[in-house]
């Protein structure tokens, strides 16, 4: 089954755009594109899509407003099955967005500014229970909530031992890249890339790269990293 996707905003060639880009791919089906929050939430009810892909700033109801209420009634109904998980895609990066997003229930967090293929990337993650946020944003916060001496919290200790491949793909991805990047700079396929982050979720226990991303600014590997 294609993973089926809403999108909600205000600028009628942003919905075309995006429409564009996830419908090229066969995986990927858009169900419909709504113009604001009240709509979103209708979209929502009469279409359950897997995805949600939301703007911020609309008139009426904005996205975190609707990310809000989507979250407290998958909390409150669990035969909605967590569903649709939401990506908020923004001109805007505030970091107090960032924050009310995530804590509100949003899955991913990307700026409109973000490739057509990372657009793609966070439709499939967040679809399987992931968590994709704009490389740039994730170094960024994670930066913030590191001390002033460099050292985050005391870093879970992995189930097994990382391999020297597996260390090498997380501080890449600590770094702020994206699996394709990590990918061009280690000369490896996407597909390595994809399997090594997979082993290291599950040697850490991480539920989404995010977490992984932080247990390397935790644990040192990103020291000195540019």
């Amino acid at each position: 089954m294609p993973i089926s996707v809403v999108v909600a905003d205000d600028q009628e060639m942003v919905r075309t755009g995006f429409r564009m880009i996830l419908e090229s791919r066969d995986d990927i089906e858009v169900l419909d594109d709504v113009v604001d929050g009240e709509a979103a939430l209708e979209a929502v009810d009469r279409l359950r899509p897997d995805v949600l892909l939301l703007d911020i700033r609309m008139p009426g109801t904005d996205g975190l407003e609707v990310t809000r209420r989507l979250t407290e009634r998958a909390a409150a109904h669990p035969e909605y099955g967590g569903r649709p998980r939401i990506v908020i895609v923004t001109t805007f990066d505030l970091d107090a967005y960032v924050h009310t997003a995530l804590h509100g229930g949003a899955s991913g967090f990307l700026l409109k500014d973000a490739s057509p293929a990372l657009l793609v990337e966070a439709v499939r993650a967040t679809a399987v229970g992931d968590c994709l946020v704009s490389p740039a944003i994730t170094v960024r916060l994670l930066r913030e909530l590191a001390p002033a001496t460099g050292r985050g919290a005391p870093a879970r200790t992995p189930a097994e031992p990382l391999t020297e491949r597996e260390v090498d793909v997380v501080r890449e991805l600590a770094r702020g890249r994206t699996n394709a990047e990590i990918a061009d700079r280690l000369y490896v396929s996407l597909s390595t890339v994809k399997s090594h982050l997979a082993h290291v979720q599950t040697k850490l226990a991480a539920r989404n790269r995010v977490e992984i991303a932080a247990w390397a600014w935790e644990s040192g590997l990103t020291a000195g990293s540019t």
